[in-house]
């Protein structure tokens, strides 16, 4: 089934996008709509979180530009220089910071599972930014999306801590279940 048989058998709305990610389209994204991302994604996980916050809140510069981009809350696995699985971890581990890093970076996504909690959510409306979910499990399927690894940052933190930036092309399913309208999907 393609995205187009989805969008019509479920009333989906099937979104391609390209990083870096302007306010506007990100403004117009929904909860339950699924994006496929192409160009840029940085991985960051919970050490990656507390040195990003650490720089900033130095009024220090940090090693990449966040500004209109997209995080992955994962630790990819490599053999050699492939990718060979980048499944999503436990988004809610980051909660605690993650507001801060959208205020002060102008990340505009963040893709993740398990969604995550109500400062995330204030400052997605607030600064126009949306969290997205990537099935977990089907990590095989994510490093089938990922061209290339283009950037490795923070190795000393170990390779699942560091920011991998990578080169994507159509990375998804991913499931917006935050939207910068204030909306969050409740689980029942």
């Amino acid at each position: 089934m393609d995205g187009r048989e989805l969008s019509l058998k479920f009333n989906v709305n099937v979104r391609r996008l390209r990083t870096p990610l302007r306010e506007e389209e990100i403004r117009s994204l929904r909860v339950g709509d699924v994006v496929y991302l192409s160009g840029t994604l940085y991985t960051m996980r919970d050490m990656a979180h507390v040195r990003a916050l650490e720089v900033l809140r130095r009024g220090g510069k940090l090693p990449f530009d966040l500004r209109g981009e997209v995080i992955y809350h994962c630790g990819p696995l490599l053999k050699g220089e492939e990718v060979i699985s980048a499944g999503p971890t436990t988004s809610m581990r980051m909660e605690g910071m993650e507001a801060e890093l959208i205020r002060l970076t102008g990340l505009r996504g963040i893709i993740g599972k398990g969604g995550m909690g109500e400062k995330t959510a204030e400052a997605l409306k607030k600064f126009g930014a949306v969290y997205m979910e990537f099935p977990g499990g089907a990590g095989a399927l994510a490093a089938r999306a990922i061209n290339r690894v283009k950037e490795v940052h923070w190795r000393d933190l170990g390779d699942p801590e560091a920011v991998w930036l990578m080169e994507v092309e159509e990375f998804g399913p991913c499931v917006v279940t935050m939207d910068s309208s204030g909306e969050v999907f409740r689980k029942r």
